[in-house]
């Protein structure tokens, strides 16, 4: 029996080659993938304090407020800490320092002293990212700590004016939390960042460059779980419904640039690993090369050793959903013999095999036709056992090509990690110059925002 030998794996270089000079698409495959996505809060903590810094509010007159005869500034003194809380709410901390200037005096006759003191204002935000990419804040006050109380010095005489001054930051910590709801929403809308990785994801991938194959990802829709806060981080998992083709031959266009992507549909229990599928196309005349290679000018032993018959010829073709193989041999048996079966992945061997042959045996010769059962018997075994289009090369491929893909920082701050946790091909597909295997992608992505620039 002839056995498959290891050099006959080197006859896919040149499964492709008719492919070098004709481009061929295939059907688009409908498919999801399936993105668990983490925002630390550290980097909503960091993006707030870029935003929020410096003087944050200051009254120069004495004359302004009925007249108060009170001047203040008020600056951050420190970073702003963020804290989570339950029901998807964060505590925001701000640490201030204020200077204030007051008149104390009557008919128009001030005496003048200064303060300065220091605390810190507490805010509560419950978080929602809305269906545009923005991510939203609804921010309310949760009061103020003093770190130094404030008091007018006046030597002898000291002054508190904590109540005085509480009013004032009654007033501003409320104003002051449309300050940070704003600064959210239009520092944290992940639409523009999310756009250049969706323009970048949809560029076709080079799955093989040695057979010159190509992935190309079609987003359609996209999907979203509910934010949810944990100890350091907001969690959350993206669905991207999508279509996947692969073309050989040629690089193909990629899709258009996109402005916006689409806005979420809410969603809820998704898993983290995602199946997706691709394709490898095999042209019936690379089928027949290495069938040739393996098999022409070859002998095996017939009837116990007793006979030889030689393959002269052996072509592959399609017939229908069918595959045909027709092979002319010499010696013991002189005739066409034609083996049709249907392709099959044979998952140990990693390659395309045939199983439910039909034979059929054409000769002139009338004795010979009494050894057809014999002979079927020993060929079809032949054929089904030592036979295949191996596609171990093309799934290692595949696989290294897609795992680089999801490997990569689309965007400063968008990091995508991924691994491909199974490739397989499944089912086989005749179409009249080549064969297509479906091929089955498990894998695992993982985005983290994180380092953002503006």
């Amino acid at each position: 029996m002839i056995k498959l030998k290891l050099k006959y794996i080197l006859v896919l270089v040149g499964v492709w080659t008719f492919s070098q000079t004709t481009s061929y698409q295939f059907p688009k495959i409908q498919s999801a993938v399936t993105i668990p996505m983490s925002l630390p809060i550290s980097e909503i903590q960091r993006l707030v304090n870029l935003q929020i810094a410096g003087t944050l509010y200051e009254d120069l007159s004495y004359e302004d407020n009925n007249n108060d005869q009170l001047k203040t500034k008020v600056e951050k003194d420190g970073d702003i800490i963020l804290k989570p809380l339950t029901n998807n709410r964060l505590m925001c901390s701000v640490p201030l320092k204020v200077w204030a200037q007051k008149g104390i005096g009557t008919l128009g006759v001030y005496s003048y002293q200064q303060t300065n003191f220091k605390l810190v204002m507490n805010f509560i935000s419950s978080l929602v990212l809305q269906p545009n990419w923005a991510l939203k804040t609804s921010t309310s006050t949760a009061g103020f700590i003093w770190k130094e109380k404030p008091v007018l010095d006046f030597g002898k005489v000291k002054i508190p004016i904590t109540s005085i001054i509480e009013d004032i930051l009654v007033k501003q910590q409320k104003d002051f939390t449309a300050v940070i709801d704003t600064q959210i929403q239009q520092k944290m809308n992940l639409q523009p960042y999310l756009v250049m990785a969706w323009n970048n994801f949809t560029n076709p991938i080079q799955i093989s460059e040695q057979y010159n194959t190509w992935l190309k990802i079609t987003p359609q829709s996209l999907k979203l779980t509910p934010l949810e806060i944990y100890a350091d981080q907001i969690k959350s998992t993206i669905s991207i419904d999508l279509f996947s083709e692969t073309f050989t031959g040629i690089k193909p266009l990629g899709n258009p640039f996109v402005k916006t992507i689409p806005n979420y549909i809410p969603s809820q229990n998704m898993g983290d690993v995602f199946s997706m599928k691709t394709t490898a196309n095999i042209p019936f005349a690379a089928a027949s090369n290495i069938a040739k290679k393996q098999f022409e000018g070859k002998d095996f032993d017939f009837n116990n050793g007793k006979s030889k018959i030689r393959v002269e010829e052996i072509k592959v073709y399609p017939e229908n959903d069918n595959v045909v193989i027709e092979v002319k041999t010499s010696g013991k048996v002189n005739g066409t013999s034609f083996i049709k079966g249907l392709p099959i992945y044979d998952a140990q061997k990693h390659k395309i095999a045939f199983t439910k042959t039909d034979f059929t045996l054409k000769t002139r010769n009338i004795f010979q036709k009494a050894l057809t059962s014999l002979f079927e018997g020993k060929i079809v075994k032949m054929i089904e056992q030592d036979f295949g289009i191996p596609l171990q090369e093309i799934e290692d491929n595949s696989k290294k090509s897609i795992e680089d893909s999801f490997n990569k920082e689309y965007y400063t701050g968008l990091k995508l990690q991924g691994k491909v946790l199974a490739i397989q091909p499944n089912q086989i597909f005749i179409h009249p110059e080549f064969m297509t295997a479906v091929i089955d992608i498990n894998a695992k992505l993982n985005l983290k925002i994180e380092g953002l620039s503006f």
